[in-house]
């Protein structure tokens, strides 16, 4: 039996005054409601409103200024780049790049894939592994995550190279416009043995982990890329549109 997982209630607090942005409800340059407004209209403690609203500042959707309270800044500021991992890995086409596939299966995400697809990790996700190589040796692996319900029917589901970019073939097949990427980067052992072993590397090597996902522009997941490299880094997260 599978369990919804619901997010905290700031999160979700959070998820709604955002999507109150998008949507035009909270002009940007205006003031959002106080939090005894927000305490009452729906029914949280303080504690949690005031975290909802730091989440949203953290993420640049609101500012506070003083002598003026909150204000709503509307959609942040995303980087424009042309060189980013998140870019060349959505772009890269299976069948013309230098390695191997390793599996296609319906898998129990990781917390972190789940909680980036909104899925409960109870819930199967379609996985694709990919083994990029560099003269004949493991230069990185690529886990694709896919909702079943976007994968089940399509070429996602077939152990056959794609002859299309992950991003152009979500367009063309499944009419999805993809508008921006996250990219989370850290430092983490492999998941597993299986990891370690394709990498060539002990099970507790430290490796360099990206994760990237690839959103439309209301902020839905449509595809997760879990990048694991022989190497370590500090963690940072970088948000950039696709165009």
């Amino acid at each position: 039996m599978a369990y919804e997982v619901e997010a905290p209630k700031y999160v979700r607090l959070a998820q709604t005054v955002q999507g109150r942005i998008e949507a035009g409800t909270y002009p940007a340059g205006t003031r959002v409601p106080s939090e005894n407004q927000l305490v009452q209209e729906f029914g949280m403690s303080r504690p949690t409103v005031v975290r909802a609203l730091e989440l949203l500042k953290r993420d640049g959707w609101l500012e506070s200024r003083q002598g003026f309270g909150t204000i709503v800044r509307g959609r942040p500021t995303v980087i424009e780049r042309t060189d980013s991992r998140g870019r060349h890995t959505l772009m890269r086409k299976e069948s013309e790049t230098p390695g191997r596939l390793i599996s296609v299966e319906q898998v129990r995400p990781p917390a972190r894939v789940a909680s980036a697809l909104k899925s409960p990790e109870q819930a199967d996700v379609l996985r694709r592994r990919f083994l990029v190589e560099e003269d004949g040796e493991a230069a990185e692996l690529v886990s694709s995550y896919f909702p079943v319900s976007l994968a089940s029917g399509s070429e996602l589901e077939l152990f056959e190279p794609l002859h299309l970019g992950l991003r152009e073939y979500l367009e063309a097949r499944h009419r999805v416009r993809l508008d921006y990427v996250t990219e989370q980067v850290s430092a983490r052992i492999p998941d597993d043995a299986a990891e370690a072993e394709l990498l060539g590397l002990p099970a507790s090597a430290p490796t360099l982990a990206i994760l990237l996902t690839a959103r439309d522009a209301s902020g839905h997941a449509y595809q997760v890329n879990d990048v694991l490299l022989p190497a370590g880094a500090r963690g940072l997260e970088t948000t950039y549109r696709l165009d």
